[in-house]
């Protein structure tokens, strides 16, 4: 990792030498009772002390505190350092247990056959599940004063790296506590740094004049240049026939270690970088599985858990023989279409209990087979029925690794390789556990966003309203599109609501800003709408109670909101805006488009804000097109050109609704740079001639029900709805008796509507609202509603300013 540009990095710190500016660490571990646990190789370097004769001896036998440093001695880096995070210098403190937060400091340590050592040290209580620990770091004072020296440059600051990789108890909570302790390390960081640390044991102290970064450690020219020097010394005794040094044995056990370890490191880093890339499950999976061949493995084959594959939420219990396993992927290196016919993805299986299989994704371990045998690949090719998969796996060497996150198996990998290649071994196992775990959690990540999108697509689905694309005297076609930055969930809906008299209100509103509080207000917002318009409220002042109603639901949100009101008789749009980008007309005359110019007004939310409303003739065949802001909002943008556009393609002709709709949003582009979601309701406003609406005003007397009834008949026939007459009449006539029988005043209103249903309607003064009741065989009441609702294909009631109306649709069959 480098810190800056290597320009500005002072001399020795550049990227290309990698020995200045490290050190080797020394890496201790002690339990609860001052006794060593871990003792890395480092600290048999630093410290004189062998693996063997260290564990399980006293730390404080060990490590003999004889004494702090002066104050005024020349390595000034630490000091600084500790100012910064404001640590302990008491080693004594941290190693008997007197301490349990993180330390740090300088000391100087009698070390057996060694003299004293000045030391710099860092302590880490290691806190978490399982026994308490200490982790204790520990840099060669000398060695960074020697650094100073050469450099010539004081350094500001040090910070304990570590190895790129670990595996030992404790690990979580350290990468846990490490942005803590080390300000400048995210936690993602952390955990990815500390991961081996223990079971390498090869951590290193970088120090630099500006940054404290934890790095991945250059083992390679600070290595070489002691093992030149070791065998500098070997020449020289071999020279003088003095024995070979024991030392330089070791050196070359180190580089067969060094360069395995290095190699191991290379691989998981290089698939840490190609796997991950996206949250779209899918690639994912074929990530994980063309990153491991051929480099670590000839054969991947990558299964998951059903509820994994299928979206849902995490997986419940402990996989058994009756989980059903999908195989998702299989990469390979043999000749194309081996595997594809025998071993197809998409097969979805079960395992049993004696399998390998089954093991790992019961255990959560690794599982090796170095090599299958007859037997066993006998018994894993009788899963598969009338595929004779033995060909394909007997003779190779197999690891089985499980795709873990959070404990719980979500798949498993099979890995094979060729029989000619090297088996599989202990460290390939590790390898492939680490492989396993990294690519578990991207998969996790993977789910858990797939999981939640789905979650928030039905989410929104349930909210936004199924308009049917005709209503009485237009057609209706909607879009929406959700954001592409925060989610599927938003604020934006639109609506379409059957009125009396025919008519339909058309709704799009916006509530600001994004995610599930957002959409909870929208669907309360939306469900007022559709309560008030029931209620045959005038425009402005349907905005009117809307914004009491979100006064007293809080002040936190704030909506725009269009509501239309379209009368197919009389050819009118009333109108009314709240804050709302404002609608587009298309004439159907001369397919010219225009923004009505609508009182604006304020949004709902604001609060005592007068609401106005506008009334526009329209012509059958125009098209009103309404959406929200996000169609036409681009950043850095003029929302000026978004709007010209929305005219400009709303005018384009078009073979249908739909394809009007669609040839908007390629204008808009929204799939490029929107990001936020955009509700869309185009209505045609077909309106209804004059010759298909009959009506009639019916005094307050009782014997008007035999007039209505020969009316409607009469009507009908004329209408070529002759099938409908005995139905009709029979309704007709328990809804003009119970209006006649309810009216204060006024006459009632009998209305006939012909369109693609027939639509007949009762006006009259009373403004209670009639119910559906249970009757029984003796009751003289009740009955008529029970008529109209076994009959009807659809009936209701709604509120008006004079009272109240009664309604029901028949489908119309011509004769």
């Amino acid at each position: 990792m480098e810190h800056g540009s290597e320009r500005d990095a002072p001399p020795g710190l550049g990227a290309g030498d990698g020995a200045a500016g490290r050190i080797p660490l020394a890496v201790v571990v002690v339990d609860r009772d001052g006794q060593v646990s871990h003792w890395s190789s480092g600290a048999r370097r630093l410290f004189g002390a062998a693996k063997e004769e260290a564990i399980g001896r006293s730390v404080l036998d060990l490590l003999p505190v004889s004494g702090a440093l002066p104050e005024d001695d020349e390595i000034t880096p630490y000091g600084a350092y500790a100012a910064y995070d404001g640590l302990g210098p008491d080693l004594e403190s941290s190693l008997d247990g007197r301490l349990n937060f993180p330390a740090a400091g300088r000391a100087r340590l009698t070390v057996p056959d060694h003299g004293r050592a000045d030391v710099l040290w860092w302590a880490y209580p290691l806190v978490g599940p399982g026994s308490e620990r200490l982790l204790v770091l520990a840099a060669d004072a000398e060695r960074l004063r020697q650094a100073e020296r050469d450099e010539g440059i004081a350094f500001e600051r040090i910070a304990p790296g570590f190895a790129l990789h670990t595996d030992f108890p404790g690990a979580e909570e350290l990468a846990r506590r490490l942005p803590d302790i080390l300000p400048s390390m995210s936690v993602d960081e952390s955990a990815r740094i500390v991961a081996q640390v223990l079971e390498l044991g090869y951590p290193i102290l970088e120090f630099s004049q500006n940054d404290r970064v934890p790095v991945t450690p250059d083992w390679g020219v600070t290595r070489r240049t002691e093992r030149k020097a070791r065998r500098e010394r070997a020449a020289l005794a071999a020279a003088k026939g003095l024995p070979r040094p024991e030392e330089l044995a070791d050196d070359e056990g180190e580089d067969l270690e060094y360069t395995a370890v290095r190699e191991r490191l290379e691989f998981l880093n290089e698939v840490s970088g190609k796997i991950g890339t996206s949250l779209d499950l899918s690639r994912t999976i074929i990530e994980v599985s063309r990153a491991v061949v051929p480099r670590f493995t000839d054969v991947a084959g990558t299964y998951l858990r059903e509820q994994v594959v299928a979206g849902e939420g995490f997986p419940d219990g402990v996989p058994d023989t009756t989980t059903m396993w999908h195989r998702v992927a299989v990469e390979h290196t043999d000749e194309p279409g081996r595997w594809d016919d025998v071993i197809p993805v998409g097969e979805a299986m079960p395992f049993p209990a004696h399998t390998p299989f089954f093991q790992c994704m019961t255990t959560g371990d690794p599982v090796l087979v170095p090599r299958i045998s007859e037997e066993m690949g006998h018994a894993i090719a009788s899963q598969f029925e009338k595929r004779d998969i033995r060909p394909l796996i007997t003779g190779r060497s197999m690891l089985v690794v499980p795709l873990k996150a959070r404990n719980v198996v979500l798949g498993f990998m099979i890995l094979l390789r060729h029989p000619e290649r090297e088996l599989f071994n202990d460290m390939d196992r590790v390898t492939g556990a680490e492989l396993a775990a990294r690519a578990g959690l991207v998969l996790d990540n993977a789910r858990m966003y797939t999981y939640q999108e789905s979650v928030a697509e039905t989410l929104q689905d349930s909210m936004l309203p199924h308009i049917p694309p005709r209503m009485a005297g237009c057609d209706i076609a909607t879009r929406y599109l959700p954001g592409t930055l925060l989610g599927r969930v938003g604020g934006d809906w639109f609506d379409s609501v059957k009125l009396p008299g025919a008519r339909t209100a058309l709704v799009v509103g916006d509530v600001m800003g994004h995610g599930l509080n957002s959409a909870a207000m929208m669907g309360q917002l939306r469900t007022a709408v559709q309560t008030m318009a029931a209620m045959d409220l005038p425009p402005a002042q349907l905005l009117r109670n809307l914004d009491d109603l979100a006064q007293r639901l809080g002040d936190s949100y704030l909506a725009t909101c269009l509501y239309a009101v379209y009368n197919p008789i009389e050819g009118e749009l009333h109108l009314a805006n709240a804050g709302h980008i404002p609608p587009v007309l298309v004439r159907a005359v001369d397919g010219r488009s225009e923004l009505l110019d609508l009182p604006t007004g304020a949004p709902i939310g604001v609060g005592g804000v007068a609401f106005e409303s506008l009334r526009v003739r329209v012509e059958p065949g125009d098209r009103l097109v309404m959406c929200t802001d996000g169609l036409v909002e681009m950043r850095g943008v003029d929302i000026g050109v978004g709007l010209a556009t929305l005219c400009e393609s709303a005018a384009h002709p078009a073979a249908s609704m739909d394809d009007a709709c669609d040839t908007i949003i390629r204008a808009l582009n929204t799939r490029g740079g929107r990001k936020d979601d955009v509700a869309l309701l185009m209505a045609r406003l077909n309106g209804i001639e004059p010759d298909d609406v009959a009506e009639w005003r019916l005094a307050l007397d009782p014997a008007e029900v035999r007039r209505a009834r020969a009316a409607v008949r009469e009507q009908l026939h004329d209408w070529g709805l002759a099938k409908l007459a005995d139905p009709t009449e029979l309704m007709v006539s328990e809804l003009v008796t119970n209006a006649i029988r309810h009216s204060h005043s006024r006459p009632v209103q009998l209305r006939l509507i012909r369109g693609e249903t027939l639509l007949c309607e009762v006006d009259d003064d009373d403004h209670t609202l009639p119910t559906l009741l249970s009757t029984g065989p003796g009751d003289d009441t009740g009955r008529g509603l029970r008529v109209v609702s076994t009959l009807a294909r659809e009936w209701g009631t709604s509120r008006t300013a004079a009272g109240k109306t009664v309604w029901f649709e028949l489908t119309a069959r011509r004769r």
